[in-house]
């Protein structure tokens, strides 16, 4: 009869290994988890980052080329000599004399020409203008996006 009554109290010790076993192994799966949906959290997060840069620098270049194209129409319409009295045609100069920076300006820019040559000097000055543009702009496109 001892027999009989160990063999209940073996099957209860033997159980006892395999239930906290499978309980260590159900909080090794849960921190396991948890890790994951961390490393998922941050994955989201960083490529929402990289696409909040990625339209950053898009919208940099495309300032930097719209810069440019304003300071070459500038150019153009001062060499094809545009009515100074419309209001488009006023608009487009008095932009890209905004634009120009004091430092590629058809007045007193990096190149300076005599009296009376005033569209050599738009289209030069002008002309490395929207060159410096376009150059700083894809710089800055290429520091800014991930």
């Amino acid at each position: 009869m001892t027999d009989a009554n160990d063999a209940p109290k073996q099957e209860a010790t033997d159980a006892a290994p395999t239930s906290t076993a499978s309980r260590a192994d159900r909080r090794a799966d849960k921190k396991a988890a948890r890790a994951e949906r961390r490393r998922a959290g941050g994955e989201k997060v960083k490529a929402g980052a990289d696409a909040v840069r990625s339209r950053i620098a898009s919208l940099v270049w495309l300032l930097a080329v719209i810069c440019a194209l304003v300071l070459a129409v500038g150019a153009l319409l001062v060499a094809l000599k545009a009515n100074d009295g419309n209001a488009i045609v006023k608009f487009v100069l008095d932009a890209a004399d905004t634009l120009d920076l004091g430092v590629f300006s058809r007045d007193n820019g990096i190149f300076t020409f005599s009296a009376g040559q005033e569209v050599k000097s738009a289209l030069v000055n002008w002309g490395i203008g929207a060159v410096a543009y376009l150059v700083v702009g894809k710089i800055l496109d290429r520091v800014i996006r991930p």
